[in-house]
């Protein structure tokens, strides 16, 4: 028996190394299942300096839109589980395109592992202050409650994570809202600018040029506390909306299989990344708020996002192809 375990030991010793020599200087890849210059492009970016020069080795990124992400995350699901294809994963791709869509192209939980949480994203309800003059959330909810169905709120497209905070908040505070789903976020928030629409659901990363020249007022953010970059602005718990409060988040993800050796190197890698002052500053002008959990913690939160997710699509009757 005591052999047996010596034998275990020397064994993963020697296993590790070998694994991270087999990887350095072979390109590793990340496919980015949404366009360039969103936040998770950003934050992919953000990490791609740091990683290869701490991994020793090429860092690739490849963006591949389309579908919610589910284009890109089912080709990372296809890739060969070496080590060398990861996905970055975020709350749309684990969490609400499993909940929405009743056939995708990968399974979330069985065709990848969890990697790290790379970042937490705080997630924002704006308005258009020249169509709803409300100063804050308890007086929008006070206008929509005198007024229902009669306020629209903009979405990215249904059954995005715009559309579920959307239908969350409704859920919540016991309103009612309309949906206008548009086929990308470029058109939504362009129209909530030019006032076509009132309310915007939006990760803080992307509303918050518009927020700072005054052209959208922020009410509320999911956070644990107020944002640095908004102090003004309340968190939905501290206003009594504690169901809509957890921030969306982006983090990678490997195919099923890749070796536990491999995927702590990556994990470890993106950890010491995310302590750097240049690339926790990148991020944090961008409203993103590094994280660098463990594979074991990130994948079991996968699996809560997917199971809220449901229970929000359950409510708001959202079922997509």
């Amino acid at each position: 028996m005591q052999r047996r375990h010596m034998l275990s030991a020397l064994a993963a010793v020697s296993f590790f190394p070998g694994i991270s020599l087999a990887q350095e200087g072979k390109p590793l890849r990340i496919i980015v299942p949404f366009p360039p210059g969103g936040a998770t492009d950003i934050t992919a970016r953000s990490l791609q300096e740091p990683l290869a020069r701490i991994l020793k080795q090429p860092v690739v990124l490849e963006n591949r839109g389309g579908a919610g992400g589910s284009i890109g995350m089912a080709e990372v699901a296809r890739a060969p589980a070496d080590g060398l294809t990861l996905g970055v994963a975020t709350l749309s791709t684990h969490g609400v395109n499993p909940a929405v869509y009743s056939k995708l192209p990968y399974d979330p939980t069985k065709d990848f592992v969890g990697v790290t949480e790379i970042v937490k994203a705080p997630g924002v309800i704006v308005v258009n202050p020249t169509v709803l003059p409300v100063k804050d959330l308890a007086e929008l909810v006070k206008y929509l409650k005198a007024n229902p169905g009669k306020v629209s709120y903009a979405t990215p497209g249904n059954g995005t994570i715009g559309h579920m905070w959307g239908e969350l908040f409704k859920r919540a505070s016991g309103t009612s809202m309309v949906h206008i789903a548009y086929r990308g976020a470029g058109p939504a928030i362009n129209d909530v600018l030019a006032g076509q629409v009132g309310v915007y659901f939006d990760q803080v990363a992307s509303s918050l040029p518009y927020i700072k020249a005054g052209k959208l007022r922020a009410l509320a953010v999911s956070w644990p506390v107020r944002l640095d970059v908004l102090p003004d602005v309340p968190t939905y718990a501290a206003l009594g909306y504690k169901q809509a409060n957890e921030p969306s988040w982006f983090g990678l993800v490997a195919p099923t299989g890749t070796p536990t050796a491999v995927v702590d190197r990556i994990q470890q890698a993106v950890a010491q990344a995310l302590k750097e002052p240049t690339v926790r500053e990148r991020l944090a002008g961008q409203g993103l708020y590094p994280s660098g959990t463990t594979s074991k913690e990130f994948t079991a939160q996968i699996a809560h996002e997917i199971e809220k997710m449901k229970g929000v699509a359950a409510y708001a009757k959202v079922v997509l192809d």
